[in-house]
């Protein structure tokens, strides 16, 4: 190792940066700018040899600053060939050859006016006078400060970054992970209503972080991560605030497509980044959303087209960084996504995400909850139901709840209404779900009657059909692209039976079988129910396994595999899978029309009534019909839980204790 002759200390190696780069480019900038202005243009002389150039009419120009006292002669392109001579031009030297001067100091300005007038100078004169110096040095030296000044900010803007983590195109290795420090956060699973089981597990994280060694004294290890998986707006983010908030330690919250870039190489630059910062933070979570963008399974859909290996070099390092020679202890990785189906096997394995926690859509329970929570800062009247918001909203996550609310509110403000009624957020669901409403759409009376037979038979076949939805609300008034809508109160099962599936897909054909049966012909209004009917009954083929030909067979989709080249069956089984599948639709479709022959009186009446009103509900069709036989499936659910609490000792919940959020 080289030492230092004085000292005997090792010499610190050179080490190149891009601040000589951007040294170089002024320096040569200055250079060529100064050159430019002054090098080569012009010559100091003498009083006395001035005026002899004068006498011998060398100029055809004498500029005289009265400040500097200095005369400034424009030299004629002959005298100034002899006395420049025909030296090469230089890089920079941009001006003629003519306007080179010969400059010199005078006396006083009487003096030379004395002279000029004496000798009968031909040459022009012009008086002027200096500027001040530092006016002077910001002329001359103007562009090269700014380009200065340009440099500057660029260099500025490079050295940050969002977040003061990485971006700038000389950081463009950097991780763009915004870090929240300890108590930055102050989201806690009481902020989260619903997910109870999805917060049970996560919450078991937080006891790592916070008690490590009451699990490592047994020899056991801090799981290293925990996938959220899940639809949009379950609250998968927001569960992940909560454990920062909870934990109180550092949180790098980012998203997957942060590591993608243009560049070569940028993406495994971040990810180690990444991990470097975060051991430095340790304890510490570290959060990737959408982590589905860089944790595609690899090999896929590269096979036909090449494609680019960059998302593949940094899900590997990834993979490293997670569970390779190096430890990364006290670091916990969340990741976040709702498509869990399409990564890579190997990001899924123990020692990774030992956990994959599902955060499903919530039930009629879980739904009251987040009704409650968005209710609290709103003006609601007594006539607001929350058990039946609850009830009309399946399949709705957090964030649609949230959606509701605030179109309630928004419908109500239009209306200058002081409170927001019920009816407000029944239009709101409508709105959310159908669209907005057009009553100023022009139909014929020949049109308005073929809409209310075909919603008409909607709802008739549907409340006699035991697995069918209940009907809630039924209309004729145009909504969004639907020139009638029909709202049903979809059953929240966890297992769907054959004749379950068979009811949804007879009452969903009721409409078309209404529209043949009682004006003896077909319209195009009934193509979404076709292509919902038509889906179904190739799922239960195909799927399944629910046919006479193809029983117990699930010919599974393999384009899921990436490459879509062949299918999972022969050409004759696929023409068994079409005939099963037109079978299914068309008993279907005959056992609906023979419903509506058996209560054609009762479809008349709710048809005309559906002409006067527009609107109808479950109580004018229980009226026609009678009550229906069976308990709705939520109905029941409620009911049991109703049960259920008040054979339970009432505790008196604490205001901490209420949920108070669950979008993420």
């Amino acid at each position: 190792m080289a030492k230092n002759n004085r000292t005997g200390s090792p010499r610190k190696p050179f080490r190149f940066s891009e601040m000589w780069i951007y040294i170089i480019i002024l320096g040569v900038l200055g250079g060529l700018f100064l050159f430019d202005m002054d090098f080569g243009k012009s010559k100091n002389k003498s009083w006395d040899e001035f005026q002899r150039l004068a006498r011998s009419g060398a100029f055809s120009q004498i500029i005289v600053d009265r400040g500097e006292k200095t005369a400034e002669g424009i030299l004629v392109p002959q005298k100034a060939d002899s006395l420049f001579g025909d030296a090469p031009r230089m890089l920079g030297q941009s001006r003629m050859q003519g306007d080179r001067s010969v400059v010199a100091e005078i006396p006083t300005v009487d003096r030379f006016a004395e002279f000029y007038d004496q000798q009968g100078i031909t040459a022009k004169v012009v008086y002027k006078e200096s500027r001040s110096g530092l006016v002077s040095l910001l002329l001359n030296f103007g562009p090269l400060i700014l380009i200065i000044l340009f440099w500057g900010f660029i260099l500025r803007r490079s050295a940050g970054g969002a977040g003061g983590m990485g971006g700038g195109i000389f950081n463009v290795g950097k991780s763009k992970a915004q870090l929240y420090e300890k108590d930055a956060t102050s989201v806690t699973f009481k902020d989260v209503a619903g997910l109870h089981e999805a917060k049970v597990e996560i919450q078991e994280i937080v006891h790592f972080l916070k008690d490590p060694a009451k699990y490592t004294h047994l020899g056991g290890k801090i799981p290293k991560g925990a996938l959220l998986v899940g639809p949009p707006g379950t609250g998968k983010t927001l569960l992940a605030k909560a454990v920062a908030g909870e934990a109180h330690v550092p949180f790098f919250s980012l998203s997957g497509s942060d590591f993608v870039e243009m560049f070569v190489g940028v993406g495994a630059s971040r990810v180690r980044d990444l991990f470097q910062t975060a051991k430095q933070k340790a304890p510490c979570i570290i959060f990737i959303d959408e982590i589905d963008a860089v944790g595609r399974a690899r090999g896929k859909n590269n096979s036909l087209g090449g494609g680019n290996d960059e998302r593949e070099s940094t899900l590997n390092q990834l993979l490293t960084e997670m569970d390779g020679f190096g430890t990364n202890s006290g670091i916990i990785v969340l990741a976040a996504t709702n498509r869990a189906e399409i990564l890579d096997p190997a990001l899924l394995r123990a020692g990774r995400f030992d956990r994959q926690i599902y955060v499903d859509l919530p039930d009629v329970h879980d739904r009251k909850e987040i009704f409650l929570v968005h209710l609290r800062p709103l003006r609601i009247d007594d006539t607001v139901d929350v058990d039946l918001l609850s009830r009309r909203t399946p399949g709705f996550s957090g964030a649609d709840i949230a959606n509701i609310c605030n179109e309630a509110a928004l419908i109500a403000a239009r209306a200058e209404k002081e409170f927001i009624s019920r009816e407000d957020f029944m239009n709101a669901i409508d709105r959310v779900v159908g669209g907005l409403e057009k009553k100023n759409k022009i139909t014929t009376e020949e049109e308005r009657y073929s809409i209310a037979l075909h919603e008409a038979g909607h709802a008739t076949v549907s409340w006699f059909l035991k697995y069918a939805n209940p009907l809630i609300k039924v209309t004729i008034v145009a909504r969004g692209r639907a020139l009638g809508a029909a709202w049903y109160l979809p059953e929240e099962r966890q297992i769907t039976t054959t004749q379950a599936l068979r009811d949804q897909m007879c009452a969903t054909l009721a409409g078309r079988a209404a529209e043949d049966v009682f004006l003896g012909r077909i319209s195009t209004g009934a193509a979404n129910d076709l292509e919902h009917t038509t889906k179904t009954a190739y799922a239960m083929v195909a799927y399944y396994g629910m046919s006479d030909k193809l029983p117990h067979v699930n010919y599974y989709d393999m384009q899921g595999d990436g490459y879509g080249l062949t299918k999972p069956y022969s050409d004759r089984t696929a023409e068994l899978i079409d005939e099963e599948a037109r079978a299914i639709v068309l008993q279907e479709y005959e056992r609906a029309k023979e419903l509506l022959r058996e209560h054609e009186a009762g479809l008349r009446e709710l048809t005309q009534l559906l002409l006067d009103r527009e609107v109808i509900y479950t109580e004018d069709v229980e009226r026609i019909f009678g009550k229906r036989p069976w308990e709705s499936r939520t109905d029941e659910l409620m009911r049991l839980n109703s049960q259920a609490q008040s054979s339970e000792t009432p505790a008196s919940p604490s205001a901490d204790d209420a949920p108070v959020e669950t979008v993420s």
